[in-house]
């Protein structure tokens, strides 16, 4: 990722992105080049329009999100407690006192 953001780096200050330029700024930055890893980021990158890149990725990421899509809720069937009558009440009150 480090190769990735060096070739940005020199892009943005108008270098060509090379295997040379690479080198020397990981190399300016304290770091030993990995010459395989350079090789790879600049061989993707020929042919490619990074600025055109650029301006594709911020329009993709400055685009409002869909919101999820809600479910809608479940109705649940509401279990209906039938109430003891009053004189059920009465009766079970009863039994308790004898």
């Amino acid at each position: 990722m480090e190769y990735v953001y060096a070739a940005m780096l020199l892009h943005s200050f108008g270098k060509d992105v090379t295997e040379e330029s690479m080198k020397k700024l990981v190399s300016a930055a304290g770091v030993e080049p990995d010459e395989a890893q350079i090789k790879a980021v600049v061989s993707s990158l020929k042919g490619v329009d990074i600025d055109k890149v650029i301006s594709e990725a911020q329009v993709v990421a400055s685009a409002p999100q869909a919101a999820p899509a809600q479910q809608a809720p479940e109705h649940k069937k509401e279990e209906h407690k039938e109430e003891p009558k009053p004189e059920e009440a009465a009766a079970g009150l009863s039994s308790l006192f004898g």
